[in-house]
């Protein structure tokens, strides 16, 4: 087994890659669960048919340039759905790539005074994640 370092991770939020304001990030898949459980059963029962759902989440130290977390990320709060596009073993020719559609739900800055200012997004993945291998 391969150990993978999160220090390579690759993070795109609608064409700006921000990986290099990043220190942590989290992409969390999940599914629906359909109880299907019946009169007399003595035990739950669920199906199999679900529709799968996931979050995205990202943070890291601010940076007070134009191309910083602030000016590129916080306008996308209110605003419509875009790609993420989460390359979790770096950038090559067959490592592995997620795109999906996010809606940016939360973008907070946190400011200790006995220390740097800090940032953190979290979004609701729209659709379905799309994995491939980069060329």
């Amino acid at each position: 087994m391969a150990k993978t370092h999160g220090k390579s991770t690759y993070i795109s939020i609608a064409g700006h890659d921000i990986s290099v304001y990043c220190n942590t990030s989290n992409l969390e898949r999940g599914s629906d669960s359909h109880d299907v459980t019946t009169y007399g059963a003595t035990a739950h029962e669920f199906g199999d048919d679900a529709l799968t759902t996931a979050s995205f989440s990202c943070g890291g130290v601010y940076d007070n340039t134009t191309s910083g977390p602030h000016d590129v990320l916080a306008p996308l709060v209110a605003g419509a759905k875009v790609t993420l596009i989460r390359r979790p073993e770096g950038t090559g020719s067959g490592l592995p790539q997620e795109s999906v559609s996010i809606k940016i739900t939360k973008y907070v800055e946190t400011n200790p005074v006995a220390d740097y200012v800090s940032w953190q997004l979290d979004a609701q993945c729209s659709g379905a994640i799309t994995d491939s291998n980069q060329a």
